[in-house]
């Protein structure tokens, strides 16, 4: 009897011990936090390519993935670069497409968007819809001519990717909120690219032409600048211009924006790569705040 009661004390304990592991184990994975594969507070922060327009796409995407970004809005036009032939946009090939992709599987890094384009006519929109479907993207950054908002808007629809209206500075036809809203009117698929820079660029409160735009925002270009109402004033770093960024965050969080917020630093391009890694810094720590 003695030995049965030793031999069942020693099955208690050692259930106890596994017991404890077990409980710590679990414990420890409560306490890792899960990986957000790069959002900050419900926003993604993401590279506008054009950032890095002096390098070709391979090596540019080596930049982002060392700034430890996982989404890029990407422009046509820019090489290829590594063993692929050509550039990105609607003419390349399906292999071509293919080595692409599995570039940026190996990165971890998705196209969330592309542009700024302006295609002349419904044959380049539906190349663009077609290599914008093929790869995934949520939404198209474009200035679309104004005889061509109802073609869009309806491909847009039959494709399920947004449009989004990018404003650059006048004399472009969309520089002010007014003229994307009336773009918008009668069309559910199309929407706003805010460029905040451009705004301050064109005399703009950002702030103030978010919230005309409310609820319509599906992407945003990041950047800072040196001077308002100066359609030529120079980029800089973001945080370092005159943008009231924490104030342009509130508002996408009241909003409750969940696009991309794609870094445009136009300055500093050969050696830009540590500036879009301070941006990045900057971006999470204001986000945090938002919590």
């Amino acid at each position: 009897m003695k030995r049965i009661n030793n031999f069942l004390l020693s099955l208690l304990c050692l259930f106890a011990v596994s017991a404890c592991n077990s409980g710590g184990s679990s414990s420890e994975a409560t306490d890792t936090p899960a990986a957000d594969n790069g959002s900050v507070a419900g926003f993604k922060l993401g590279v506008q390519m054009w950032t890095f327009r002096m390098f070709p796409f391979t090596d540019a995407i080596n930049k982002v993935d060392s700034a430890g970004i996982k989404y890029i809005e990407a422009f046509f036009g820019q090489p290829l670069g590594g063993d692929m032939k050509g550039e990105f946009g609607p003419d390349m090939d399906a292999a071509t497409r293919d080595k692409l992709k599995s570039l940026l599987q190996s990165k971890g890094i998705s196209i969330v968007a592309m542009g700024v384009i302006s295609p002349k006519d419904e044959a380049e929109w539906i190349k663009a819809f077609d290599l914008a479907k093929d790869f995934g993207l949520s939404y198209i950054t474009a200035e679309p001519k104004k005889d061509q908002w109802d073609m869009v808007d309806s491909l847009s629809g039959a494709y399920g990717i947004k449009i989004a209206i990018h404003d650059h500075p006048r004399p472009s036809p969309y520089w002010a909120p007014d003229s994307v809203l009336a773009a918008m009117e009668g069309h559910k698929n199309i929407g706003a690219c805010a460029d905040i820079g451009h705004w301050v660029r064109n005399g703009l409160d950002p702030v103030a032409c978010m919230k005309k735009l409310d609820g319509h925002i599906y992407g945003v270009h990041l950047k800072d600048v040196i001077k308002a109402d100066d359609t030529k004033a120079a980029d800089t770093v973001v945080g370092k211009g005159i943008i009231d960024l924490p104030a342009v965050f509130a508002e996408l969080k009241r909003q409750s924006f969940n696009g991309m917020l794609s870094i445009e630093h136009e300055s500093n391009w050969y050696h830009n790569l540590p500036d879009v890694i301070e941006t990045r810094e900057y971006f999470e720590a204001q986000v945090e705040k938002l919590n």
